[in-house]
């Protein structure tokens, strides 16, 4: 009887195990703070992927970024597509998207028609921009401005902590800048 009850038991506990196994889900999104990038100067993002059952598929991220120092402020909203390639926890990532900026820039001033008075006294008289500069010029607010993304990102399959690196070039009626970058960390569920 003793058996009888100890082999119910193993196989009760082995069928509990294994369906605590089958029933584990894939990390397919995260969370994550990232230091340049597509936010250009830090962003809050959220990304899933389309494909719940597949981490090397189709994906979007969104996020915000931004801040406010002495009467300037800057805001991002980059959105982005893109796509994973690889195995286990470690993927290429390869993507396209926009950043949304807006902002207000107080203290950004040109100086022009610079003259001596008869005094002596050095004047100029200044003129307010109406643009800004983040590694590109920005023209007004709001704008946008492109941005690709080629990277390594590090996926635990069952969640938990990840992080990636990327190339992010941005382009935007200004010009183009291919090596801007960015890294971030965050948690995958």
């Amino acid at each position: 009887m003793k058996r009888l009850i100890l082999g119910l038991l193993l196989v009760i506990t082995t069928q509990f195990v294994h369906a605590q196994e089958s029933d584990t889900k894939l990390a397919t999104r995260s969370i994550y703070a990232e230091l340049g990038g597509p936010g250009l100067p830090y962003s809050f993002n959220y990304d899933f992927r389309f494909n719940k059952e597949r981490m090397d598929s189709w994906g979007m991220r969104v996020g915000f970024g931004g801040y406010a120092l002495e009467g300037d402020s800057f805001f991002s909203l980059p959105v982005m597509v893109n796509k994973l390639y690889g195995k286990g926890n470690h993927f290429f990532e390869m993507g396209f998207g926009v950043t949304f900026i807006a902002f207000n820039n107080e203290n950004n001033y040109y100086y022009n028609d610079c003259y001596y008075d008869q005094d002596g006294n050095y004047i100029c008289n200044s003129t307010a921009d109406s643009g800004t500069s983040f590694i590109l010029d920005i023209d007004n607010s709001p704008s946008m401005m492109g941005v690709m993304n080629f990277g390594y990102r590090r996926m635990p399959t069952d969640g938990g902590f990840m992080w990636k690196v990327n190339l992010n070039p941005i382009f935007n009626n200004n010009g183009f800048w291919p090596l801007f970058a960015g890294i971030g960390l965050g948690y995958a569920f």
